[in-house]
Protein backbone atom coordinates (compact mmCIF):
# COMPACT_ATOMS: atom_id res chain seq x y z
CA UNK A 1 0.00 0.00 0.00
CA UNK A 2 1.38 3.44 -0.92
CA UNK A 3 1.96 6.06 1.75
CA UNK A 4 -0.70 8.22 0.11
CA UNK A 5 -3.26 5.42 0.27
CA UNK A 6 -2.35 4.70 3.88
CA UNK A 7 -2.88 8.34 4.89
CA UNK A 8 -6.19 8.51 3.03
CA UNK A 9 -7.20 5.28 4.79
CA UNK A 10 -6.53 6.79 8.22
CA UNK A 11 -8.65 9.81 7.33
CA UNK A 12 -11.48 7.59 6.07
CA UNK A 13 -11.37 5.43 9.19
CA UNK A 14 -11.53 8.45 11.46
CA UNK A 15 -14.49 9.82 9.54
CA UNK A 16 -16.25 6.44 9.96
CA UNK A 17 -15.98 6.91 13.70
CA UNK A 18 -13.14 4.47 14.25
CA UNK A 19 -10.39 5.13 16.79
CA UNK A 20 -7.92 6.23 14.11
CA UNK A 21 -5.50 9.10 13.72
CA UNK A 22 -1.86 9.81 13.14
CA UNK A 23 0.64 11.90 15.04
CA UNK A 24 3.38 13.82 13.30
CA UNK A 25 6.86 14.14 14.80
CA UNK A 26 8.24 17.59 14.00
CA UNK A 27 11.90 17.27 14.85
CA UNK A 28 15.31 16.63 13.33
CA UNK A 29 16.92 15.35 16.55
CA UNK A 30 18.45 11.91 16.32
CA UNK A 31 17.23 10.69 19.71
CA UNK A 32 13.67 11.81 18.92
CA UNK A 33 13.59 10.27 15.47
CA UNK A 34 15.11 7.01 16.70
CA UNK A 35 12.37 6.79 19.33
CA UNK A 36 9.67 7.42 16.72
CA UNK A 37 11.13 4.76 14.44
CA UNK A 38 11.32 2.33 17.35
CA UNK A 39 7.63 2.95 18.07
CA UNK A 40 6.67 2.28 14.44
CA UNK A 41 8.71 -0.90 14.35
CA UNK A 42 7.23 -2.14 17.62
CA UNK A 43 3.63 -1.30 16.75
CA UNK A 44 3.89 -2.17 13.05
CA UNK A 45 2.51 1.26 12.23
CA UNK A 46 3.37 4.24 10.11
CA UNK A 47 5.61 6.95 11.51
CA UNK A 48 5.09 10.48 10.23
CA UNK A 49 8.19 12.66 10.47
CA UNK A 50 8.06 16.29 9.40
CA UNK A 51 10.62 19.02 8.99
CA UNK A 52 9.64 22.66 9.29
CA UNK A 53 10.61 25.27 6.73
CA UNK A 54 13.12 26.93 9.07
CA UNK A 55 14.55 23.62 10.24
CA UNK A 56 15.20 22.05 6.83
CA UNK A 57 15.23 23.95 3.54
CA UNK A 58 17.23 24.35 0.33
CA UNK A 59 19.75 26.50 2.22
CA UNK A 60 20.15 24.04 5.10
CA UNK A 61 17.91 25.64 7.76
CA UNK A 62 18.98 25.59 11.37
CA UNK A 63 19.56 21.83 11.22
CA UNK A 64 22.03 22.24 8.35
CA UNK A 65 20.04 19.81 6.18
CA UNK A 66 18.34 20.13 2.81
CA UNK A 67 15.18 18.05 2.15
CA UNK A 68 17.18 15.35 0.35
CA UNK A 69 19.74 15.25 3.18
CA UNK A 70 16.93 14.97 5.74
CA UNK A 71 15.41 12.10 3.81
CA UNK A 72 18.78 10.36 3.79
CA UNK A 73 19.23 10.99 7.52
CA UNK A 74 15.82 9.54 8.40
CA UNK A 75 16.37 6.62 6.02
CA UNK A 76 19.68 5.73 7.63
CA UNK A 77 18.11 5.76 11.11
CA UNK A 78 15.30 3.50 9.85
CA UNK A 79 17.80 1.12 8.26
CA UNK A 80 19.73 0.90 11.53
CA UNK A 81 16.57 -0.31 13.28
CA UNK A 82 15.31 -2.50 10.44
CA UNK A 83 12.24 -0.41 9.64
CA UNK A 84 11.13 -0.56 6.02
CA UNK A 85 11.11 2.89 4.44
CA UNK A 86 7.59 2.25 3.14
CA UNK A 87 6.39 2.76 6.72
CA UNK A 88 7.83 6.29 6.89
CA UNK A 89 5.71 9.30 5.96
CA UNK A 90 7.95 12.29 5.31
CA UNK A 91 6.26 15.65 5.61
CA UNK A 92 7.04 19.31 5.11
CA UNK A 93 5.63 21.60 7.79
CA UNK A 94 4.80 25.29 7.26
CA UNK A 95 6.08 25.20 3.68
CA UNK A 96 5.78 28.76 2.50
CA UNK A 97 7.32 32.21 2.91
CA UNK A 98 7.83 32.13 6.71
CA UNK A 99 11.64 31.95 6.56
CA UNK A 100 11.80 34.71 3.91
CA UNK A 101 8.94 36.91 5.12
CA UNK A 102 11.27 39.92 5.46
CA UNK A 103 11.75 39.83 1.68
CA UNK A 104 9.36 40.92 -1.06
CA UNK A 105 6.49 38.57 -1.84
CA UNK A 106 7.97 37.76 -5.26
CA UNK A 107 11.31 36.77 -3.75
CA UNK A 108 9.81 34.88 -0.81
CA UNK A 109 7.39 32.95 -3.01
CA UNK A 110 10.11 32.02 -5.51
CA UNK A 111 12.11 30.50 -2.66
CA UNK A 112 8.95 28.85 -1.30
CA UNK A 113 8.29 27.21 -4.67
CA UNK A 114 11.85 25.91 -4.73
CA UNK A 115 11.44 24.51 -1.22
CA UNK A 116 8.17 22.73 -2.06
CA UNK A 117 9.72 21.33 -5.23
CA UNK A 118 12.79 20.07 -3.36
CA UNK A 119 10.59 18.42 -0.72
CA UNK A 120 8.46 16.57 -3.25
CA UNK A 121 11.49 15.46 -5.28
CA UNK A 122 13.08 14.21 -2.06
CA UNK A 123 10.09 11.94 -1.41
CA UNK A 124 8.07 14.04 1.01
CA UNK A 125 4.45 12.94 0.78
CA UNK A 126 2.58 15.05 3.35
CA UNK A 127 2.77 18.70 2.35
CA UNK A 128 1.53 21.42 4.69
CA UNK A 129 1.19 24.65 2.70
CA UNK A 130 1.30 27.73 4.91
CA UNK A 131 1.14 31.11 3.17
CA UNK A 132 -0.59 32.95 6.00
CA UNK A 133 2.24 35.37 6.81
CA UNK A 134 2.78 38.83 5.36
CA UNK A 135 5.84 39.58 3.26
CA UNK A 136 7.82 42.82 3.30
CA UNK A 137 5.94 44.57 0.49
CA UNK A 138 2.41 43.37 1.22
CA UNK A 139 0.19 46.47 1.43
CA UNK A 140 -1.71 47.60 4.49
CA UNK A 141 -1.02 47.52 8.21
CA UNK A 142 1.95 45.26 8.81
CA UNK A 143 0.35 44.11 12.08
CA UNK A 144 -2.83 42.97 10.33
CA UNK A 145 -3.38 39.46 9.03
CA UNK A 146 -2.66 38.81 5.38
CA UNK A 147 -5.76 38.99 3.20
CA UNK A 148 -7.30 35.51 2.99
CA UNK A 149 -7.64 35.64 -0.79
CA UNK A 150 -3.98 36.52 -1.22
CA UNK A 151 -2.96 33.74 1.16
CA UNK A 152 -5.15 31.26 -0.72
CA UNK A 153 -3.75 32.29 -4.12
CA UNK A 154 -0.21 31.80 -2.85
CA UNK A 155 -1.13 28.44 -1.38
CA UNK A 156 -2.51 27.28 -4.73
CA UNK A 157 0.68 28.51 -6.41
CA UNK A 158 2.70 26.23 -4.14
CA UNK A 159 0.32 23.31 -4.73
CA UNK A 160 0.93 23.69 -8.47
CA UNK A 161 4.68 23.62 -7.84
CA UNK A 162 4.27 20.43 -5.83
CA UNK A 163 2.20 18.76 -8.54
CA UNK A 164 4.73 19.77 -11.20
CA UNK A 165 7.54 18.28 -9.11
CA UNK A 166 5.62 15.04 -8.61
CA UNK A 167 5.19 14.75 -12.39
CA UNK A 168 9.00 14.51 -12.62
CA UNK A 169 9.19 11.51 -10.29
CA UNK A 170 9.29 7.93 -11.57
CA UNK A 171 5.96 6.36 -12.45
CA UNK A 172 4.24 4.91 -9.40
CA UNK A 173 5.68 7.42 -6.90
CA UNK A 174 3.17 8.27 -4.18
CA UNK A 175 1.47 11.58 -5.02
CA UNK A 176 1.52 14.25 -2.32
CA UNK A 177 -1.35 14.84 0.05
CA UNK A 178 -2.01 18.36 1.25
CA UNK A 179 -2.80 20.11 4.49
CA UNK A 180 -4.05 23.68 4.10
CA UNK A 181 -5.38 26.46 6.30
CA UNK A 182 -4.85 30.17 6.90
CA UNK A 183 -5.43 30.11 10.65
CA UNK A 184 -2.07 28.58 11.40
CA UNK A 185 0.05 28.85 14.57
CA UNK A 186 3.62 29.96 13.89
CA UNK A 187 6.21 27.16 13.66
CA UNK A 188 6.75 25.78 17.16
CA UNK A 189 3.58 27.26 18.62
CA UNK A 190 4.26 29.25 21.80
CA UNK A 191 1.68 30.92 24.02
CA UNK A 192 2.45 34.62 24.01
CA UNK A 193 1.03 35.56 27.39
CA UNK A 194 -2.63 34.90 26.64
CA UNK A 195 -4.67 33.17 29.32
CA UNK A 196 -6.79 31.49 26.66
CA UNK A 197 -6.72 30.94 22.91
CA UNK A 198 -9.65 31.21 20.56
CA UNK A 199 -11.08 28.19 18.78
CA UNK A 200 -11.25 28.54 15.00
CA UNK A 201 -14.73 29.52 13.86
CA UNK A 202 -16.72 27.33 11.51
CA UNK A 203 -17.10 30.34 9.22
CA UNK A 204 -13.32 30.66 8.93
CA UNK A 205 -12.97 27.00 7.97
CA UNK A 206 -15.68 27.25 5.33
CA UNK A 207 -14.09 30.39 3.84
CA UNK A 208 -10.69 28.67 3.71
CA UNK A 209 -12.11 25.61 1.96
CA UNK A 210 -14.19 27.60 -0.52
CA UNK A 211 -11.29 29.86 -1.52
CA UNK A 212 -8.92 26.92 -1.81
CA UNK A 213 -11.29 24.76 -3.87
CA UNK A 214 -12.02 27.64 -6.25
CA UNK A 215 -8.30 28.33 -6.53
CA UNK A 216 -7.51 24.70 -7.37
CA UNK A 217 -10.15 24.82 -10.12
CA UNK A 218 -8.80 28.07 -11.62
CA UNK A 219 -5.25 26.68 -11.52
CA UNK A 220 -6.26 23.56 -13.44
CA UNK A 221 -5.55 21.16 -10.59
CA UNK A 222 -9.12 20.47 -9.47
CA UNK A 223 -8.44 16.73 -9.59
CA UNK A 224 -5.90 17.22 -6.82
CA UNK A 225 -8.57 18.37 -4.38
CA UNK A 226 -9.31 14.80 -3.28
CA UNK A 227 -5.77 14.69 -1.89
CA UNK A 228 -6.38 17.66 0.40
CA UNK A 229 -6.80 15.62 3.57
CA UNK A 230 -6.81 18.19 6.36
CA UNK A 231 -7.30 21.79 7.39
CA UNK A 232 -5.16 23.33 10.11
CA UNK A 233 -7.36 24.79 12.82
CA UNK A 234 -6.98 25.97 16.38
CA UNK A 235 -8.98 23.62 18.64
CA UNK A 236 -8.12 25.71 21.70
CA UNK A 237 -4.74 24.26 22.74
CA UNK A 238 -1.40 25.95 23.26
CA UNK A 239 1.57 26.12 25.60
CA UNK A 240 4.17 28.63 26.76
CA UNK A 241 6.99 28.84 29.27
CA UNK A 242 5.06 27.44 32.22
CA UNK A 243 1.45 27.44 31.01
CA UNK A 244 -0.64 24.93 29.09
CA UNK A 245 -4.05 25.66 27.60
CA UNK A 246 -5.88 22.34 27.88
CA UNK A 247 -8.22 20.95 25.26
CA UNK A 248 -11.86 21.45 26.18
CA UNK A 249 -14.26 19.40 24.13
CA UNK A 250 -17.20 21.69 24.86
CA UNK A 251 -15.41 24.69 23.34
CA UNK A 252 -14.53 22.78 20.15
CA UNK A 253 -17.86 20.95 19.70
CA UNK A 254 -19.20 23.17 16.89
CA UNK A 255 -15.89 23.09 15.02
CA UNK A 256 -15.67 19.31 15.41
CA UNK A 257 -19.16 18.80 13.99
CA UNK A 258 -18.56 21.13 11.03
CA UNK A 259 -15.96 18.90 9.36
CA UNK A 260 -18.61 16.24 8.83
CA UNK A 261 -19.88 18.35 5.92
CA UNK A 262 -16.66 17.46 4.08
CA UNK A 263 -16.36 13.65 3.77
CA UNK A 264 -12.67 13.41 2.86
CA UNK A 265 -11.32 15.87 5.44
CA UNK A 266 -10.12 15.88 9.02
CA UNK A 267 -8.46 18.61 11.06
CA UNK A 268 -4.77 18.98 11.79
CA UNK A 269 -3.97 20.34 15.25
CA UNK A 270 -0.66 22.04 15.95
CA UNK A 271 0.77 22.80 19.41
CA UNK A 272 -0.74 19.67 20.97
CA UNK A 273 2.39 19.29 23.09
CA UNK A 274 1.93 18.67 26.84
CA UNK A 275 -1.77 17.78 26.57
CA UNK A 276 -3.09 15.00 28.80
CA UNK A 277 -3.65 11.47 27.50
CA UNK A 278 -7.42 11.97 27.72
CA UNK A 279 -7.25 15.28 25.85
CA UNK A 280 -5.21 13.76 23.02
CA UNK A 281 -7.63 10.85 22.70
CA UNK A 282 -10.65 13.16 22.68
CA UNK A 283 -9.07 15.35 20.02
CA UNK A 284 -8.68 12.36 17.70
CA UNK A 285 -12.26 11.29 18.42
CA UNK A 286 -13.41 14.84 17.57
CA UNK A 287 -11.74 14.63 14.11
CA UNK A 288 -8.58 16.53 15.05
CA UNK A 289 -7.03 13.38 13.67
CA UNK A 290 -3.55 14.66 12.83
CA UNK A 291 -1.70 15.63 15.99
CA UNK A 292 1.49 17.62 15.56
CA UNK A 293 4.12 17.24 18.30
CA UNK A 294 7.65 18.58 18.48
CA UNK A 295 8.74 20.66 21.47
CA UNK A 296 7.40 18.06 23.94
CA UNK A 297 9.69 15.45 22.38
CA UNK A 298 12.82 17.58 22.59
CA UNK A 299 11.67 18.65 26.08
CA UNK A 300 11.67 14.95 27.01
CA UNK A 301 15.06 14.47 25.38
CA UNK A 302 16.43 17.42 27.36
CA UNK A 303 14.98 15.99 30.60
CA UNK A 304 16.81 12.71 30.01
CA UNK A 305 20.09 14.41 29.08
CA UNK A 306 19.96 16.63 32.18
CA UNK A 307 19.26 13.57 34.32
CA UNK A 308 22.22 11.73 32.79
CA UNK A 309 24.46 14.71 33.46
CA UNK A 310 23.36 14.64 37.10
CA UNK A 311 24.41 10.97 37.20
CA UNK A 312 27.70 11.86 35.50
CA UNK A 313 28.34 14.55 38.10
CA UNK A 314 27.89 12.07 40.94
CA UNK A 315 30.16 9.52 39.29
CA UNK A 316 32.95 11.95 38.40
CA UNK A 317 33.07 14.02 41.57
CA UNK A 318 36.63 13.87 42.87
CA UNK A 319 38.04 12.37 39.69
CA UNK A 320 40.55 14.43 37.74
CA UNK A 321 41.35 11.81 35.11
CA UNK A 322 38.03 12.21 33.24
CA UNK A 323 36.74 15.39 31.63
CA UNK A 324 33.04 15.94 32.39
CA UNK A 325 30.62 16.87 29.62
CA UNK A 326 29.48 20.11 31.30
CA UNK A 327 26.39 19.74 29.12
CA UNK A 328 24.14 22.25 30.91
CA UNK A 329 26.92 24.82 31.04
CA UNK A 330 27.64 24.41 27.33
CA UNK A 331 23.93 24.70 26.48
CA UNK A 332 23.59 27.89 28.52
CA UNK A 333 26.69 29.38 26.92
CA UNK A 334 25.40 28.65 23.43
CA UNK A 335 21.95 30.06 24.17
CA UNK A 336 23.46 33.25 25.59
CA UNK A 337 25.87 33.60 22.67
CA UNK A 338 23.07 33.08 20.12
CA UNK A 339 19.89 34.48 21.72
CA UNK A 340 17.89 34.92 18.51
CA UNK A 341 15.98 31.66 19.07
CA UNK A 342 14.68 32.49 22.57
CA UNK A 343 14.91 36.22 23.31
CA UNK A 344 11.51 37.11 21.84
CA UNK A 345 9.78 34.17 23.56
CA UNK A 346 10.78 34.48 27.23
CA UNK A 347 9.97 37.24 29.70
CA UNK A 348 11.07 38.21 33.23
CA UNK A 349 14.22 39.02 35.14
CA UNK A 350 17.53 37.20 34.70
CA UNK A 351 16.46 34.41 37.05
CA UNK A 352 13.23 33.87 35.11
CA UNK A 353 15.10 33.84 31.81
CA UNK A 354 17.66 31.35 33.08
CA UNK A 355 14.93 28.94 34.14
CA UNK A 356 13.00 29.41 30.90
CA UNK A 357 16.05 28.73 28.75
CA UNK A 358 16.53 25.39 30.47
CA UNK A 359 13.03 24.27 31.45
CA UNK A 360 10.35 26.07 29.40
CA UNK A 361 7.52 23.94 28.01
CA UNK A 362 8.23 25.63 24.67
CA UNK A 363 11.78 24.22 24.80
CA UNK A 364 13.64 26.82 22.80
CA UNK A 365 16.80 24.81 23.56
CA UNK A 366 15.76 22.58 20.66
CA UNK A 367 17.34 25.08 18.28
CA UNK A 368 20.80 24.51 19.76
CA UNK A 369 21.42 20.74 19.93
CA UNK A 370 22.67 20.69 16.33
CA UNK A 371 25.49 23.10 17.17
CA UNK A 372 28.96 21.44 17.22
CA UNK A 373 29.57 22.45 20.83
CA UNK A 374 26.40 20.68 22.00
CA UNK A 375 27.02 17.62 19.85
CA UNK A 376 30.47 17.32 21.40
CA UNK A 377 29.05 17.70 24.93
CA UNK A 378 26.40 15.02 24.32
CA UNK A 379 28.98 12.68 22.81
CA UNK A 380 31.27 13.13 25.82
CA UNK A 381 28.37 12.51 28.20
CA UNK A 382 27.56 9.25 26.40
CA UNK A 383 31.21 8.13 26.49
CA UNK A 384 31.61 8.99 30.17
CA UNK A 385 28.50 6.97 31.10
CA UNK A 386 29.41 4.03 28.87
CA UNK A 387 32.77 3.21 30.41
CA UNK A 388 31.17 1.27 33.24
CA UNK A 389 27.58 0.35 34.14
CA UNK A 390 25.49 3.12 35.66
CA UNK A 391 24.82 2.20 39.30
CA UNK A 392 21.15 1.21 39.64
CA UNK A 393 20.78 3.45 42.69
CA UNK A 394 21.65 6.52 40.62
CA UNK A 395 19.34 5.38 37.86
CA UNK A 396 16.57 5.03 40.42
CA UNK A 397 17.27 8.53 41.73
CA UNK A 398 17.35 10.41 38.44
CA UNK A 399 15.46 8.25 35.90
CA UNK A 400 13.09 6.12 37.98
CA UNK A 401 10.89 4.85 35.14
CA UNK A 402 13.90 3.80 33.13
CA UNK A 403 15.26 2.15 36.27
CA UNK A 404 12.10 0.05 36.47
CA UNK A 405 12.42 -0.95 32.79
CA UNK A 406 16.09 -1.88 33.26
CA UNK A 407 15.25 -3.99 36.31
CA UNK A 408 12.54 -5.72 34.30
CA UNK A 409 15.13 -6.50 31.62
CA UNK A 410 13.07 -4.58 29.05
CA UNK A 411 15.72 -1.89 28.56
CA UNK A 412 19.49 -1.55 28.34
CA UNK A 413 21.15 0.82 30.81
CA UNK A 414 23.23 2.34 28.00
CA UNK A 415 22.80 6.15 28.05
CA UNK A 416 21.53 6.33 24.46
CA UNK A 417 18.89 3.69 25.18
CA UNK A 418 17.84 5.57 28.30
CA UNK A 419 17.31 8.83 26.41
CA UNK A 420 15.43 7.08 23.63
CA UNK A 421 13.17 5.31 26.13
CA UNK A 422 12.34 8.56 27.90
CA UNK A 423 11.32 10.18 24.60
CA UNK A 424 9.38 7.07 23.62
CA UNK A 425 7.26 7.44 26.75
CA UNK A 426 5.94 10.70 25.31
CA UNK A 427 5.48 9.25 21.82
CA UNK A 428 3.51 6.39 23.38
CA UNK A 429 0.91 8.89 24.55
CA UNK A 430 0.31 9.93 20.96
CA UNK A 431 0.33 6.37 19.67
CA UNK A 432 -2.36 5.43 22.17
CA UNK A 433 -4.44 8.52 21.33
CA UNK A 434 -4.28 7.59 17.63
CA UNK A 435 -5.20 3.94 18.17
CA UNK A 436 -1.71 2.55 17.62
CA UNK A 437 0.00 -0.16 19.66
CA UNK A 438 0.17 -0.81 23.36
CA UNK A 439 1.41 1.55 26.05
CA UNK A 440 4.28 -0.64 27.28
CA UNK A 441 6.97 2.04 26.90
CA UNK A 442 9.64 -0.45 25.82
Amino acid sequence: MSVTRALLGIVEANRRGEHAGIYSICSAERFVLEAGIAQARRDESLVCIESTCNQVNQFGGYSGMTPSAFRGFVGSLAADQGLDRSRIVLGGDHLGPYVWREETAASAMAKSRDLVRDCVLAGYTKIHLDTSMRCADDPGDERAALDERVASERMVELARAAEAAHAELPEGASPPVYVIGTEVPIPGGELAGEAEVSVTSVEAVERTLTLAREGFERAGIAGTWERVIAVVVQPGVEFGDAAIVEYRRDRARELSAAVERHPHLVYEAHSTDHQTDEALRRMVEDHFAILKVGPWLTFSMREALFALEAIERELLTGREDVEPSKLRKVLEEQMLAHPEHWRAYHEGDEGDLRLARAFSYSDRSRYYWARPELREAVARLVVNLSERPIPPTLLSQFLPRQYAAVRGEALSAHPVALVRHHVLETIDRYAAACGMGARDGT
